[in-house]
């Protein structure tokens, strides 16, 4: 008699994911639909572009004050990212 190894579905999709190489990307997919519920409404009104490259978080906010306002604050946005992801997806955020 042999034992079988049993694993939860949640498991063999996460497995699937990491060995196709589409679990970063679809973490970098959440972390960016994210925006909106962290920031909240008013920030969401003057974004306009979000994009991730090399680890790094690039927004375009179209309200001067906004943008130097959410700049002073990158540290805490991104572990505000991060903690909402659930995982390390990006280690800066560039407001422009």
């Amino acid at each position: 008699m042999f034992r079988r190894k049993v694993l939860t579905l949640a498991d063999v999709i996460n497995k699937l994911l990491r060995e196709e190489g589409l679990e970063t990307p679809l973490k970098q997919k959440r972390l960016i639909d994210s925006w909106e519920q962290i920031m909240g409404d008013m920030v969401a009104k003057y974004t306009t572009q979000k994009f991730i490259k090399n680890q790094t978080l690039y927004v375009k906010i179209e309200n001067p004050a906004l943008r130097q306002d959410l700049s002073m604050m990158r540290s805490q946005l991104v572990k505000k990212l991060n903690d909402h992801v659930g995982s390390f997806v990006i280690s800066d955020v560039h407001i422009y």
